[in-house]
């Protein structure tokens, strides 16, 4: 038997060792209730706290603002906690959800609830170090909003076309219905439009210097400098361009063995599934126009590499390419390399 169930007395992090650290508390955030756990004495304590403003209130005069805050990455149900603390002047930490899986099951954890995971993340602040969250600029957020509303509204286009080419496939069609059709397919149409038209011009305006640059790349038009801008938050927070690779899930991912497992290695595809669909389009070109992009496609093509493979290199070059234009401000040159070489 477990020894935490011989007595109530035994915590199941009590069986963990410690690494003593400023005041953790760990919140695991539901919709309605905050899960917390905090220790103000010689062992952990939970309380429960609504969801709400008057929630946050609550849990800040309990556990105070000098203590550090571990929250999970739970869709947007943490984001309105995360910004309280952070102007309450408290410090917070959001971590990724496999992370803290992986954490649980390396400890051998058993069993869930929201008091158990909420001992899981204080029991991670006290152990590993954690960067600290802060929000972003108000321009992104908006920007990512409208992003979010294109592709819902995207997605019901492709909804409607097909239902509406299912309908005029059938033997009696019926006049006011693919009218309806008609009519709602041409409204998203035009809301999409007005969306994506909204987007561009933001992320231009906030991107002033950068789009340029970016748009200087051959293959890389003007809406897919704007969302890769979008989607790396302007490349301010990444150090190489192996974490923006690695952010938009286009790193290697090789599965082998020994001698028996010869796994297929493949791309991780982790987050960042717009971007990879629209880069895979801009691969296209980019083997035609972009001299670096084409040497390359034609390099792997010419050893046996499958050309969809290729192409994932491409993208990847692609990434490589706008992260080094970004950083240093200089537009793309095509004879680069050749200058490089001639300076050395």
């Amino acid at each position: 038997m477990l020894p935490w169930k011989t007595s109530p007395r035994v915590s199941l992090l009590s069986l963990l060792p410690m690494q003593t650290t400023s005041a953790v508390v760990g919140v695991d955030v539901s919709k309605a209730t905050l899960a917390v756990c905090h220790q103000p004495g010689p062992s952990p304590q939970h309380l429960d706290v609504p969801n709400t403003p008057a929630g946050f209130r609550e849990l800040v005069r309990r556990c105070g603002v000098r203590s550090l805050y571990v929250l999970e990455a739970t869709g947007t149900y943490y984001l309105a906690l995360a910004y309280h603390l952070v102007a309450a002047g408290a410090e917070v930490a959001v971590l990724n959800p496999i992370v803290v899986r992986r954490f649980i099951q390396m400890h051998l954890g058993k069993g869930k609830s929201d008091r158990k995971d909420a001992q899981w993340l204080w029991r991670f602040g006290q152990q590993q170090a954690t960067p600290r969250w802060q929000p972003e600029e108000a321009a992104l957020v908006e920007c990512r909003q409208l992003q979010q509303a294109a592709e819902l509204l995207i997605r019901q286009q492709t909804m409607v076309s097909n239902a509406l080419e299912a309908l005029l496939h059938q033997p009696l069609v019926c006049a006011e219905a693919r009218r309806q059709l008609q009519l709602t397919r041409r409204r998203l149409d035009e809301q999409v439009q007005r969306i994506e038209a909204e987007l561009l011009t933001r992320i231009e305006q906030r991107y002033a210097a950068e789009m340029p640059l970016l748009c200087s790349i051959p293959g890389i038009g003007r809406k897919t400098a704007a969302l890769l801008l979008l989607f790396a938050g302007g490349f301010t927070r990444l150090n190489n361009h192996r974490q923006l690779i690695a952010k938009a899930g286009l790193c290697p991912h090789e599965y082998t063995s020994g001698t028996s497992v010869r796994g297929q290695t493949r791309i991780t595809k982790t987050g960042g599934n717009l971007v990879r669909s629209k880069l895979y389009l801009c691969s296209w070109s980019a083997c035609r126009a972009n001299a670096a992009c084409k040497a390359l496609y034609q390099r792997l093509v010419a050893k046996g590499k499958h050309k969809k493979l290729a192409l994932i290199a491409v993208c990847n070059k692609l990434l490589k390419q706008a992260f080094a234009i970004v950083k240093s401000g200089v537009a793309y040159q095509p004879d680069f390399a050749q200058k490089a070489l001639h300076m050395t």
